[in-house]
Formats: structure tokens, C-alpha cells, sequence
């Protein structure tokens, strides 16, 4: 079976020249935006902790939701494939990155999704789709450290 390629073309326009451009370290913005063909621009910044515009997404959020979104579309995939009948998700995720005098990285990111299903599913199978999840998710298996999963499954009330 051949290997597909797929690519994601994104354009980043750097938008915080306040009028003398990089001249001085604190006189430029880090605001930026995202855009990609047909689809709404993402206002960036970098962290408010770096200078940034802390009302905008900057790359540490975005790259917590990439793990988190693409965990939870890979769940809701197989947990239909699995007969697990999700009513509700909500991941509260959480990146944790530590900062270096010279440089800075993420250590982990924990995804702590709740799951509701419905009353006739199974909730043991439910819990397990998780780590199936992990396994298949392209953002996780991309990344160098690791991305954990703190699952909580809920029964739905009738």
C-alpha cells in the first residue's frame, strides 16, 4: 500500500511594524496573522510572558489545540467505528513548557477530554477508544515529548 503526502500551505503575515520596524527589541509588535485559502484569519501574537498581545492566540495555544482537536476528532472517529454513542466533549488541555535561558520547549501536554455517552454504551470501551485515539493522532505522533490523556467518561442522565 503506497504512502499518501498531504500539505498544508499557511501564509504568516507579521503585522506589528508600529512605524521603525525591529529597531529596537521592545519598540515592534509581535502581533501576526494566519491565513490559509477560504478560511477565517487567526489573530497571533506571541504570549503576553514574551512581549506579546496576550488577547491574541499565539503558537503555544495553538499548538496545545492541534493535539487536543486532533485527539478529539480521532476519538469520535473510532468511538463510532466502536458502537460508543458520544452526546458531549470538552478536552480542558494543558501544554506546559518550560523556559530556558537560551532557548524553551515543551515538557507535555495533558489532555483531560469529558466524555459523555450515551446510558447504553460502554464505558470501559468508551475509556479505552482513548489510547487507541493517541496512537493514531498525526499532531501526537509529531511532536517529542509526550502528550498524556486524563479521560473522563460520563454517562448520559435520561
Amino acid at each position: 500500500m503506497g504512502h499518501k503526502q498531504h500539505q498544508y500551505p499557511v501564509e504568516v503575515v507579521w503585522t506589528g511594524n508600529h512605524g521603525n520596524g525591529t529597531k529596537t527589541y521592545q519598540g515592534y509588535g509581535r502581533e501576526h496573522e494566519v491565513h490559509v485559502v477560504g478560511k477565517p484569519v487567526i489573530a497571533g501574537s506571541s504570549d503576553a510572558a514574551f512581549r506579546g498581545d496576550g488577547t491574541r492566540h499565539n503558537p503555544e495555544d495553538m499548538l496545545v489545540a492541534a493535539l487536543s482537536s486532533c485527539h478529539m476528532l480521532w476519538y469520535l472517529h473510532l468511538a463510532a467505528v466502536a458502537g460508543v454513542v458520544v452526546t458531549a466533549y470538552v478536552d480542558t488541555a494543558i501544554g506546559t513548557l518550560v523556559e530556558r535561558t537560551d532557548d524553551g520547549r515543551f515538557t507535555d501536554v495533558v489532555l483531560r477530554p469529558r466524555v459523555t455517552i450515551t446510558a447504553e454504551s460502554d464505558p470501559v470501551r468508551a475509556a479505552s477508544v482513548h489510547e487507541d485515539a493517541h496512537h493514531a493522532c498525526f499532531i501526537a505522533n509529531s511532536v517529542n515529548f509526550p502528550v498524556r490523556c486524563e479521560p473522563r467518561i460520563v454517562i448520559e442522565s435520561v
